[in-house]
């Protein structure tokens, strides 16, 4: 691999590390894993507090915030922040380095389970330009080095920050005032010797003009080698889901597959006779659990006190990541072809058999023919090796402001930023379909019919390695996508107080402001991507598309404290907020809205140990690019049975209708295919005429610090209860299936073939399958609307608990998520689905993650003097397939679809023999051990071992989870895959 680690990086930094435990150490304080946000002082000493735009030391947000200390950054080793956000509880994982197939070159967080779209990403309270044309930021970018923490606000934050906020804000808050140097190196390692990682980071700051001024510059680098799925035995060989055998994918394989009367047939090992399918193709050891990365980014900021009334700030982000993805050789997947009778690869036997499907009479007609047609071949081009994605993005934001205080009590903070996000694909080790069909028409071994380019005839019809290298040199492709990404911002906020209602209380803080943001977007690809099917396995056409839009917003918060020091009323604060925000989108249509977003507030604190807060909001998200204007597009999703596959129509007149009215010819009936590889082909893309969604969120909860009776103590406890209405969602898959077929498709009636919910599928005219060329096979119809609906609730809990005993320091800090519900309905007439504790291709309908019940971290840290010894818990309720849940019918599913594998396991793959039940998954219990040793007043080594026990992912099967999630016959992103491995971190400050 490109990204190799020298293993004399990781002697060099162990050899350093074990010099460095010999020398005499200082104490080192450990923070806490999630505790409740303390305030971050800004340059001028104001106080930023998440969640609020009012900046005063002594008011809290009555919000829930939960906090990742810097503490816990290091004690993980982490090299992205994605790393850490998304094993939060309550975070289902977003696009990350374990996500492949799917994986756009950035890296997400998704609160709450309700899409990377609905939750707000800061930097120090301050949007980044996006990374793409769903609106979300790239976690990438984030400069880990200068960290101090990270914020996680639950619930809607709209109010404060304008749209997207829907289920929360996380944000990530810099050292401020930095002065000296820190230079870390960290380097990792798996026990398979496999996943390399290095960091390095050094960052410099100095106070200026005795003290009026600070500037600080932080530089990093970081690369991460792959990890591939046949280096582990759960992912060594492709598991069906539903079958328990290892046997690869069909129809996609080696040697050919060509669909004949509506049957796909494969060529023989001795390549002369089109035989019934026998052999898959194992795609998994060509795919990758760990995503290959390389990531250079700077940082700087600087404020200037230019009078006693004026100060001036400015920070500079550049970042240039680059992140490959590598899935299994490309190919032909059920395109239409046609080649002459007289081709000389073409086998006597095979020749005949296609004239016999077309009606040709054998000998010279047949023989002699121009353009036999092959209604759909099916043929992995392994000689091409994988299809790799190269994704490059180099992303610059900056923003500069003026501070000015006019008087004692009123601040007027003026800024404005810019930045870019430029992506550039790079996709190799792709088929070109055009190129295929032109090497087809060949009645010469050397010469094709049109030599344009270069041709070479192509051999199709010989087994794995018969398509020779210059062959595979006419028909491989390099495609290129640039994706490009704006946003202009401008802000003006007047912050001060009103004086106090009583006695004793603070007084009464305002924030009002305006806000204008500008975002543009740009797809731009190549001829090769904007073609339907020319690239052999990348789904449907790219095309090209720009969108741009800008919103004027005004606003203003209130934070009034009522009572403060007297009986029953330590203290007792109300807050209120509003925005309105104009949205003017360019297009044809000129979809232009406003829109209007508020909370209301409060806590009561009764007595000093104990605070009561609530906080309800209505939050408003405006559709992104994406969803204005992407055009429709045919793509991929996963399904694992298609009412129509098999023997299942034969008999049922309304059954056959409807597949037939959906394009299946009438002689595939009782031979339609299942959809290859467990995905069907999809209608996806924007629509302009959506507006914004709103959502309801409240959250209510108490904080409890007994510091006389228990010191050291303080525990949180908080309700939240999210609602999304006019949600912009698609159907799932279910949906579709379900709309159409209802819960029983055995049952159908032959009416139901004229309704729109039918035959809007749209099917193979080969085989009748819901897989296919993208060219004429357009599946399942999942577009986007207003119709959808969001709801979720559940109870965040947070402990910390630290003291000393002797000289033995004890710090404890537990984080836990119950969920009590997940829902989502594509439509007013769809399933209102509870996805908390399944999987299944309907569940997670924005990753397909799995979103447990139950999770929790739990940190134990003890202190030596010197050094810190802690472990970390990690806790994933079980989960189980949708199917099981005891509303299987009303989901969709009958008694023969309830169940998924549950047997011996069979076929070709480490675990055959082995008795499994893929329809559940038991709890999981992981364990890091870190040790951080404070060598000297200078100098940190802090080791860290990555799932202790080394404990292995639950097997599922693949197909029966979304194709991004369910990948490996396992959930990646949820459940450890790379096994035990080893950090050791160096950390030297002056």
């Amino acid at each position: 691999m490109k990204y190799q680690i020298r293993s004399r990086l990781m002697a060099t930094t162990f050899i350093a590390g074990c010099a460095a435990i010999a020398q005499p150490a200082l104490a080192q304080d450990s923070s806490d894993v999630a505790t409740e946000a303390p305030e971050a002082s800004a340059p001028s000493g104001e106080i930023v507090v998440t969640g609020s735009l009012i900046r005063n030391a002594n008011l809290e947000s009555s919000s829930p915030v939960n906090v990742v200390a810097e503490s816990e950054l290091q004690l993980r080793a982490i090299q992205s922040t994605e790393q850490v956000i998304r094993e939060l509880p309550g975070v289902v994982p977003g696009i990350g380095a374990q996500t492949n197939n799917g994986n756009g070159g950035f890296a997400t967080v998704d609160l709450r389970g309700l899409g990377a779209q609905r939750n707000l990403v800061l930097l120090d309270g301050d949007r980044l330009v996006t990374a793409n044309q769903l609106g979300t930021v790239d976690l990438n970018n984030i400069p880990v080095a200068l960290l101090q923490r990270a914020e996680v606000l639950t619930g809607g934050a709209s109010t404060t920050y304008g749209a997207d906020a829907v289920s929360g804000v996380v944000n990530f808050i810099t050292r401020k005032d930095f002065a000296g140097l820190l230079a870390q190196v960290s380097n990792g390692i798996t026990e398979e010797g496999d996943g390399h990682s290095f960091t390095a980071d050094i960052t410099i700051g100095a106070n200026f003009d005795d003290g009026r001024g600070n500037a600080v510059l932080s530089l990093g680098y970081q690369e991460i080698d792959a990890i591939f799925q046949g280096a582990r035995d759960i992912s060594v060989f492709e598991v069906n889901g539903l079958t328990g055998r290892g046997a690869g994918s069909s129809p996609t394989s080696v040697p050919t597959t060509v669909t004949l009367g509506g049957t796909r047939l494969q060529l023989n090992p001795a390549s002369t006779q089109l035989v019934p399918e026998y052999q898959g193709f194992n795609f998994n050891p060509f795919n990758i659990f760990q995503t290959p990365s390389r990531r250079f980014n700077v940082y700087s900021a600087a404020n200037y006190e230019l009078t006693d009334t004026i100060e001036v700030y400015g920070r500079a982000i550049f970042s240039k990541n680059e992140i490959d993805t590598i899935i299994a050789p490309s190919g032909i997947f059920g395109e239409r072809l046609t080649i002459p009778g007289n081709n000389p690869f073409l086998p006597a036997g095979v020749r005949d058999q296609i004239c016999t499907a077309n009606g040709i009479a054998l000998g010279a007609a047949c023989n002699n023919n121009p353009a036999l047609v092959l209604p759909a071949v099916f043929r992995r081009t392994v000689e091409l090796g994988p299809r790799i994605s190269d994704f490059t993005t180099t992303f610059f934001d900056y923003r500069a402001g003026m501070r000015v205080n006019i008087d004692e009590r009123t601040r007027l903070d003026i800024s404005g930023a810019y930045g870019e996000s430029d992506l550039v694909q790079i996709q190799s080790g792709y088929t070109l379909r055009s190129r295929v069909q032109q090497a087809l028409n060949a009645t010469n071994p050397n010469t094709c019919t049109v030599t344009t380019g270069g041709c070479v005839p192509l051999n199709l019809f010989g087994p794995s390695g018969s398509i020779s290298p210059a062959q595979v040199a006419f028909i491989a492709g390099q495609s290129t996508i640039t994706i490009k990404n704006r946003l202009s911002q401008a802000r003006a906020i007047l912050t001060g107080d009103f004086g106090s209602l009583s006695a004793g209380a603070e007084p009464i803080s305002y924030a009002v402001g305006a806000e204008y943001r500008d975002y543009g977007y740009e797809r731009i690809p190549d001829n090769f991507a904007a073609v339907p099917g020319e690239l052999g396995g990348a789904g449907g056409a790219v095309p090209p598309f720009t969108g741009s839009y800008d919103v004027k917003e005004v606003f203003g918060e209130v934070v009034a404290p009522l009572l403060a020091g007297v009986p029953f009323a330590e203290s007792l604060t109300l807050e209120a907020g509003i925005r309105y925000s104009s949205y003017s989108v360019e297009a044809a249509n000129n979809p232009n809205f406003d829109t209007t977003t508020w909370k209301v507030g409060g806590s009561w604190e009764p007595v000093a140990d104990l605070k009561f807060r609530g906080n309800y909001q209505r939050a408003v998200r405006a559709p992104n690019i994406a969803e204005l204007f992407s055009p429709v597009n045919i793509l991929l999703t996963n399904l694992a049975v298609d009412p129509c596959q098999g023997a299942a129509p034969v008999g049922n007149a309304g059954l056959t209708a409807v597949c037939l009215a959906q394009g299946a010819p009438a002689a595939t009936i009782g031979r339609i295919p299942a959809p290859a590889a467990g995905q069907a082909q999809s209608q996806q893309g924007g629509n302009p005429n959506i507006r914004p969604e709103t959502a309801d969120t409240f959250t209510v909860g108490a904080v409890i610090s007994p510091g006389a009776l228990f010191d050291g103590f303080t525990l949180s406890v908080d309700y939240y209860n999210i609602k999304v209405n006019d949600a912009i969602t698609q159907p799932a898959p279910g949906d579709v299936i379900a709309a159409c077929f209802g819960t029983n498709p055995a049952s159908v009636s032959a009416a139901a073939a004229n309704t729109a919910a039918c035959n809007t599928i749209r099917r193979s005219p080969a085989d009748g399958s819901l897989s296919g060329s993208p060219a004429d096979t357009f599946g399942l119809p999942l577009l986007l609307s207003n119709s959808g609906r969001f709801e979720t609730d559940g109870i965040d809990l947070t402990m910390n608990y630290s003291r000393q005993i002797g000289k033995v320091g004890l710090n404890l800090n537990f984080i836990g998520n119950w969920t009590n519900s997940l829902f989502f309905r594509a439509s007013p007439t769809s399933f209102n689905r509870n996805c908390v504790g399944y999987f299944s291709v309907n569940c997670g309908p924005t990753v397909g993650n799995i979103a447990p019940e139950f999770s929790f971290q739990q940190r134990t840290t003890l202190t030596f003097g010197s050094v810190d010894l802690s472990l970390l818990w990690r806790y994933i309720h079980p989960v189980e397939y949708e199917g099981q849940a005891d509303d299987f019918i009303a989901r969709g599913f009958t008694a023969a679809t309830r169940n998924i594998f549950r047997g011996t396991i069979t076929g070709t793959t480490p675990f055959v023999g082995a008795t499994e039940d893929f329809n559940r998954i038991g709890a999981y219990h992981y364990f890091d051990l870190s040790a951080r040793f404070r060598v000297a007043e200078n100098f940190e080594f802090i080791g860290v071992v990555t799932n202790l026990f080394d404990r292995d992912p639950p097997l599922t099967g693949s197909n029966v989870g979304s194709t991004g999630a369910n990948s490996g016959n396992t959930f990646p992103s949820n459940y450890d895959v790379l096994g035990r491995r080893f950090n050791i971190t160096a950390r030297v400050t002056f």
